[in-house]
């Protein structure tokens, strides 16, 4: 199909049926490609060879899961996103044994259902939050159905030690081609250097109709460098010089990311002279080089100006190194707590726990009558219904959609693998491949489906149990029709309270924002901060106001009026940016700004109280 052609039939198709056919793309990930087959086949392997097929069996489920989860970024960041959700599943995977062991089915869907809530209440926090939830319930399932003779606490091991597996790979084998200096901090450099090109292509789209989507960009390259420099550590500060180095580049972004956007607002095109120093710090960064001589733009405005300034301090900053604030907000405990049990962490809570409780249940109810017959895996179907339920892997209808064709090619795949292949050699050697394409399969939900579904089974067939292709369709498909039914049941409250809590939050770091700007702090070092609170939850109302769009239309009316309130939003947070600039060049809001704030605040007000939100709207001091 021709690109013309494709766009054709993307605005042909509605919203839920065109997301089910798009596909990410990009660069072959080969260094997760090569984390992949050296984790699941790799310890299967050792397990047959030592005698203990379960619990290999257990440990590549585990790797398999990580690698899910094993995407671009530092490894200090690959630290917290694997590891937290491999202990969640752990955690899981006790629990779910002692559960299985020791109670009955009615029990047993009732604990399994309190793990859903409490599991679908924290993923609201966020990504490696809502992968532990994930690995939680997934474990749980197994731990409880599994056929496997050792204890609760050898599988919980073994399930730490496949992550764990695949998470000193991540942290010992260099990135391909990233071995410039110390190969340690590969992904951080990448990072930060994305950063100075994101604002290099800001600048050379200011004045044109691309403005818009480079900020986006710049914002997303933000997000990404901070969440690579800000991963779990031993100390409280960077300890290496090149680590202190790479965050004061970072630092150094952030006054010149500032003055783009400043430069974006105002729509007047620059020289392409102001987007050549910052590529040549992006390439600094990257080679771990001197910056050399920086061209310097013209300095006929304040943002110009602003921008020439932040230029020498990054030029400065890059010759001593000497580390720098990451500008972050960190979130405590009761930050964490009000949003896994706020509007939106109830009402996905309630959900996962309707359909990973309601799928337990009947897989329990059909395990009881023999309905399996010899087969044991009842806990596929609550499994299944944990990654049909995740709003993460897209829209419900694309999901399901994506979920049922990739399983159907899966098992047919397996069956044609599993006639030909020696055992138990040949199945090995296929979750080795299987494990090598995961990294590759997560730009779309159905091949990532069918690759799961291969490896899968072939785990099951090396652990004793006969070739389940036909039942393993079965139990998708009955996972699909839970998952569709509970997802369009009414719940208590407000529907779309994921989309309304993330844009509540958006507006309350817009609000404090512009309140900083406005009080004319000269804490430039707060307003950073702010500043990047306030984009990063835009983007993040953003994406869940885009999942939303696309689901079916009695769940997308729900959401209807939540873009333009947000686009307000980004149009308010951009002026408040060019009002700081301008501020810090001659000390006063020109008349210009302050009827372009008047009018986005009188603007918001009037679309917040349309759709009911909370969504703060602050008032603008006469004296400023």
């Amino acid at each position: 199909m021709s690109p013309r052609s494709a766009v054709a039939v993307r605005t042909v198709l509605p919203p839920w049926l065109a997301h089910a056919l798009r596909a990410q793309r990009g660069p072959v990930p080969w260094s997760a490609v090569t984390r992949g087959a050296l984790a699941a086949g790799p310890l299967l392997l050792v397990a047959v060879l030592a005698g203990r097929v379960s619990l290999g069996v257990v440990a590549a489920i585990a790797a398999m899961l990580a690698g899910i989860n094993d995407r671009p970024g530092s490894r200090r960041a690959a630290v917290k996103r694997l590891g937290g959700p491999a202990l969640a599943g752990a955690g899981g995977m006790l629990v779910g044994t002692y559960v299985g062991d020791h109670v009955g089915a009615v029990a047993l869907t009732a604990v399994l259902t309190g793990l859903g809530l409490l599991a679908g209440g924290i993923s609201a926090i966020g990504p490696v939050a809502s992968g532990a939830g994930t690995h939680l319930l997934v474990a749980a399932a197994i731990g409880a159905g599994m056929p496997v003779p050792e204890a609760g606490w050898t599988r919980a091991l073994a399930f730490v030690a496949g992550a764990g597996w695949l998470l000193a790979l991540r942290l010992a084998l260099p990135t391909p081609g990233a071995m410039t200096g110390d190969f340690r901090f590969d992904g951080e450099r990448d990072a930060v250097a994305g950063v100075y090109d994101a604002v290099a292509g800001l600048l050379d789209a200011t004045g044109t109709e691309h403005a818009t989507a480079r900020r986006a960009a710049l914002t997303a390259a933000l997000d990404h460098a901070q969440d690579a420099l800000t991963g779990p550590r031993l100390r409280r500060y960077a300890s290496s010089s090149a680590e202190r180095r790479l965050h004061a580049q970072y630092a150094a972004a952030l006054p010149l990311a500032e003055a783009a956007t400043a430069l974006a607002w105002a729509g007047e095109p620059v020289s392409a002279r102001a987007a050549e120093g910052p590529r040549r710090l992006a390439a600094a960064v990257r080679e771990n080089t001197p910056t050399g001589p920086l061209p310097a733009p013209t300095r006929s405005a304040p943002a110009l100006r602003a921008l020439d300034d932040a230029l020498l301090h990054a030029a400065e900053a890059f010759d001593q190194g000497g580390g720098g604030d990451l500008h972050t907000r960190r979130r405590g405990a009761r930050d964490l707590l009000r949003t896994a049990f706020g509007a939106g962490g109830r009402e996905y809570g309630l959900r996962v726990a309707l359909c990973f409780g309601a799928s337990a249940g009947i897989a329990q109810a059909l395990h009881h009558s023999h309905w399996y017959g010899q087969h044991t895996h009842w806990y596929w179907l609550p499994a299944t219904a944990v990654f049909l339920v995740k709003p993460d892997l897209g829209p419900l209808v694309s999901r399901v959609l994506c979920r049922a064709a990739g399983t159907v090619l899966g098992a047919l795949l397996f069956a044609g693998f599993a006639a030909v292949l020696p055992r138990p050699e040949g199945l090995i050697a296929l979750v080795a491949v299987c494990g090598a394409l995961v990294p590759v399969s997560t730009r779309h939900f159905a091949a990532q489906t069918a690759v799961v579904t291969v490896l899968v089974l072939s785990l099951v067939m090396v652990g004793g149990e006969p070739q389940a292709s036909v039942s393993r369709i079965a139990e998708t498909l009955l996972a699909c029709a839970i998952v569709l039914i509970v997802g369009h049941l009414p719940m208590p409250g407000e529907r779309g309270g994921q989309v309304r809590a993330r844009l509540a939050a958006a507006g309350g770091a817009a609000h404090a924002y512009l309140t900083h700007v406005l009080d004319g702090s000269d804490d430039r070092a707060a307003r950073w901060t702010l500043r990047r609170e306030a984009y990063r939850t835009l983007a993040e109302a953003r994406t869940a106001i885009a999942l939303a769009a696309h689901e079916l239309p009695a769940l997308a009316r729900h959401t209807e009026g939540t873009d333009e309130v947000a686009a307000v939003l980004e149009r308010l947070v951009d002026t408040t940016t060019a009002c700081a600039v301008h501020l810090d060049d001659s000390g006063r809001l020109s008349p210009g700004h302050r009827a372009q704030l008047a009018e986005l605040l009188g603007e918001l007000a009037v679309r917040r109280d349309r759709l009911g939100l909370t969504t703060p709207v602050p008032t603008l001091p006469l004296a400023v």
